[in-house]
């Protein structure tokens, strides 16, 4: 019996790559313990994996962030581009990765020009689950400049699109159906269909994935929309906006701080998305069908 009640006991046919020792990448086997309606059980189960993976350019340590030792390649292609340590995926040549006990060791080799200005404005960035920031040295880091994003940007979306792409996500949502504990990015075409899914234990981690597997697909963002499962953060934001989608669907709230990125990104946010039902911060042109009339008050989003 599986510990988490409703979620699989077993693993998918196609899941087993990948692990170390037969082990299925991504997720480990437990024992454990427990009652559930009074009873008492015992058995194997299945939780996310998470580990430091500790990324280095051109031999050179650079970041240590906790997260699922999946999609390794999408994770530092995306990684180098929301930091701004390369301009595009032109300037990453390659990407090595190496197991040991204490974690995860990947290279990632750029070019010279995109080194040198590494170099230049270092910092130690010591991640942790959830925390996009953790080592920053300046306020002057926090926020990376945007080029406000072009009307052309993920157009015509309908809440129907939206309402399919998280009922799509969910479905797509593997590691979650097998042990939970994970987030979920995905992008998505105009009609919502999911065409590209990266989970991990962070929502950061899992957007970068997802961000890399576009680039090395040669894949537009804006030419679809990027839906995730978790609350919209200002980093979401800045790495959605820095990836040239116009459009972020998250299925819980945002902050005020996101809202504001969005604004000046000119990218359209969307929170509370629950089927058909959805809030739209900021841009709202890119919703197809939206009425722009105020309509009658409501309560937050969130209270209801």
């Amino acid at each position: 019996m599986s510990g988490a009640g409703a979620r699989h006991a077993d693993l998918p046919d196609d899941s087993a790559a990948g692990g170390a020792n037969g082990q299925p990448a991504g997720i480990r086997r437990v024992e454990i313990r427990g009652i559930r309606r009074g009873r008492h059980f015992s058995g194997p189960d299945w939780v996310a994996d998470e580990v430091p993976i500790a990324l280095a350019y051109n031999g050179i340590a650079h970041a240590v962030m906790l997260g699922t030792p999946l999609d390794l390649e999408d994770f530092a292609v995306g990684f180098s581009l929301a930091e701004g340590i390369v301009d595009s995926a032109r300037q990453v040549y390659g990407v090595e990765w190496a197991e040991s006990a204490h974690g995860i060791a990947v290279d990632v080799e750029i070019a010279a020009e995109a080194f040198m200005g590494l170099k230049s404005r270092r910092r130690s960035l010591a991640g942790r689950t959830g925390c996009g920031l953790c080592g920053t040295e300046q306020l002057s880091q926090v926020e990376r400049p945007i080029a406000p994003l072009s009307p052309g940007a993920s157009p015509g979306v309908t809440p129907a699109a939206i309402a399919t792409a998280l009922t799509r996500l969910r479905d797509a949502q593997r590691l979650q159906a097998l042990c939970g504990a994970v987030h979920a990015a995905c992008w998505c075409g105009p009609d919502g269909e999911p065409q590209f899914v990266r989970e991990d234990v962070g929502r950061h981690n899992a957007l970068d994935k997802l961000t890399g597997a576009l680039i090395r697909a040669g894949r537009d963002a804006g030419d679809g929309f990027i839906a995730v499962t978790s609350r919209a953060s200002f980093e979401m934001v800045q790495k959605t906006a820095l990836a040239g989608c116009g459009l972020l669907v998250a299925v819980s709230a945002p902050t005020a701080y996101a809202i504001r990125i969005a604004e000046a990104a000119a990218l359209t946010l969307v929170g509370f998305a629950r089927g058909e039902d959805l809030v739209v911060y900021s841009h709202p042109g890119r919703i197809a069908g939206l009425d722009d009339a105020a309509g009658e008050a409501a309560g937050g989003p969130g209270i209801a």
